[in-house]
């Protein structure tokens, strides 16, 4: 099974300048939740599925994360900005079909999937294909959820989004996977990767602030509808709980 070439070419496409630069920043962030998940946990080797351009490798190499970071990508332009930038523990960039991960069973100590499996077709074979290549495994994804989302479909589909989570619906196809919650982390973005998005939009900007400050009130609030989640897995030798 091959990822749709239609969502292949989607990809390619939005490598400009001026998202790129975006993502770099917004990768930091998401970099920083791996290393603070993955504390005190040393990793021999680690694999990035759906680099993107490399902008999360850039900052784990940067921070010595692991000496020895390897990635997979569906898409040939971001495989060449990935190796534009030289990233210096960066060891295989290798083009993927977005669901057979080219290499043996229990390869790598951790993989790494940041805000792919809300784009991905087929979710349930993306997340066996990790399962089986990997000892632990770094999930984050972002929280779309709203009790009308079925009315903004246009503005997620522009986006790529075609899978909707929450942080419990998340953590359920995980469990139903039979995959280990070690450590997990809901959160709500920075101003500086906020403020590109609402670049036009001053109110929509600080309406979204406003939401931000009643789910920092309110504990609950905030495990249901952050920005993003980030999950800090292991693998288990069950296959799919049903029945």
């Amino acid at each position: 099974m091959n990822v749709s070439e239609k969502v292949k070419d989607s990809y390619s496409s939005q490598y400009d300048e001026k998202s790129v630069a975006w993502r770099t920043m917004g990768a930091k962030y998401k970099a920083q939740n791996i290393i603070e998940l993955a504390k005190n946990i040393k990793f021999e080797n680690v694999l990035e599925v759906g680099a993107g351009e490399g902008s999360i490798l850039y900052w784990l190499s940067k921070w010595n994360f692991s000496k020895n970071l390897n990635c997979v990508e569906i898409s040939e332009s971001g495989i060449e900005m990935i190796k534009s930038k030289n990233i210096e523990n960066l060891k295989d960039v290798l083009l993927f079909d977005g669901y057979k991960i080219p290499y043996p069973d229990n390869h790598f100590d951790l993989v790494i999937c940041s805000h792919v499996m809300e784009h991905v077709e087929h979710e349930r074979i993306l997340l066996r294909e990790i399962k089986r290549v990997s000892k632990n495994q770094v999930f984050e994804v972002p929280i779309d959820f709203s009790f009308y989302v079925d009315k903004k479909i246009k503005h997620f589909l522009a986006y790529g989004h075609i899978n909707i989570y929450t942080p419990g619906l998340f953590r359920f196809l995980l469990l139903s996977e039979n995959f280990e919650i070690l450590k997990d982390k809901c959160y709500l973005f920075q101003d500086d990767v906020l403020k590109p998005l609402y670049e036009n939009n001053k109110v929509g900007f600080y309406i979204i602030k406003l939401k931000m400050f009643f789910l920092k009130m309110f504990p609950y609030l905030l495990g249901i509808k952050p920005n993003a989640y980030v999950v800090l897995t292991s693998k288990t030798d069950k296959d799919l709980s049903i029945f």
